[in-house]
């Protein structure tokens, strides 16, 4: 059976877009393109194989261990990519691990109509979480998890407030279920806005993990690494790594994601329509422009809002 099952929506259960197998070589190399410091990925790894070996072992009144991960940060910096990822090297860690990945769409489960979120909410948890975790070790990743725990202490009188009470309620309820009856069920949750989420989602998470935007050196190891992979196709692109400018260039991407500077050597790419029909003509100065530009583009952007 392929790694990745990809079915039509109405074979999966409301709320959950996608259901992998694993481990999964693709998730392998998400985790492996990802470049953070690497004391971040072991302590996000070390966590999650806890998850899995100690608490069937030891009484919840010892550890109290929800089973919950939260990654925050900056959009771009790799959150959901690292969450794949981890899932995949937690199943790698345990010898014949048959684990599967549930990955959540939260605004699925959303409705105007008084306490459809709720119900929607307690469904998705009390049943199809639990009826995968019944059947063998389950990960589920809840991307912008601040759609569903909402903070309730900044919620106003618009908006159908009460159902959106209920929602997250139901969310905090069902997290405490499911970490009593089912220990071999891990919560990989992602969110750009912390702020947004409820402080009794947070404080229910074993680990809160902030990833941040890419370092100078990290900077550098992205671009040559995305510099490599173009110089599998386009051989003189790969050479630019090793050029006088090249520190420059990850000097003018600090501050950027690490989407961004992939995009940003897209950008150079296209920085001419001769540099788009033959991409190995791109130089160092190019990728120089482009970073200085989509770096101005971001500064002016910031002071707009």
């Amino acid at each position: 059976m392929p790694a990745l099952v990809t079915r039509v929506d109405q074979d999966l259960p409301k709320g959950i877009h996608r259901f992998r197998r694993l481990p999964d070589p693709e998730l392998g190399k998400l985790w492996d393109s990802i470049i953070v410091d690497e004391h971040l990925k072991q302590r996000l790894l070390s966590q999650a194989v806890l998850n899995f070996t100690l608490r069937g072992q030891v009484d919840r009144s010892v550890i109290p261990l929800h089973g919950a991960i939260l990654l925050i940060g900056p959009p771009g910096t790799g959150k959901t990519s690292l969450a794949r990822g981890v899932a995949h090297r937690t199943a790698v860690s345990f010898k014949n691990g048959r684990f599967r990945l549930l990955e959540v769409e939260p605004h699925t489960l959303t409705s105007s109509a008084m306490g459809k979120t709720q119900r929607a909410v307690s469904d998705l948890f009390s049943q199809s979480i639990a009826e995968a975790a019944s059947e063998g070790p389950t990960i589920v990743l809840l991307d912008e998890v601040e759609t569903l725990a909402v903070d309730r202490s900044k919620l106003s009188l618009d908006a159908n407030p009460i159902d959106i009470h209920r929602a997250t309620d139901a969310v905090l309820v069902q997290l405490d279920a499911l970490a009593e009856s089912h220990p071999n069920l891990l919560f990989l949750a992602t969110s750009n806005f912390p702020q947004a989420i409820d402080t009794a989602f947070t404080s229910r998470c074993d680990l809160v993990l902030q990833v941040p935007l890419p370092n100078r050196d990290a900077c550098g190891r992205i671009l040559k690494d995305c510099i490599a992979g173009l110089g599998k196709t386009y051989p003189a692109i790969g050479c630019l790594s090793s050029s006088p400018e090249f520190d420059q260039c990850a000097a003018e991407c600090v501050g950027l994601d690490g989407r961004a500077i992939r995009k940003m050597v897209a950008t150079a790419l296209a920085s001419t329509p001769e540099t788009a029909m033959d991409p190995a003509r791109v130089t160092i100065a190019d990728l120089l422009a482009a970073a200085r530009a989509v770096k101005q583009s971001r500064i002016r952007r910031g002071k707009a809002t």
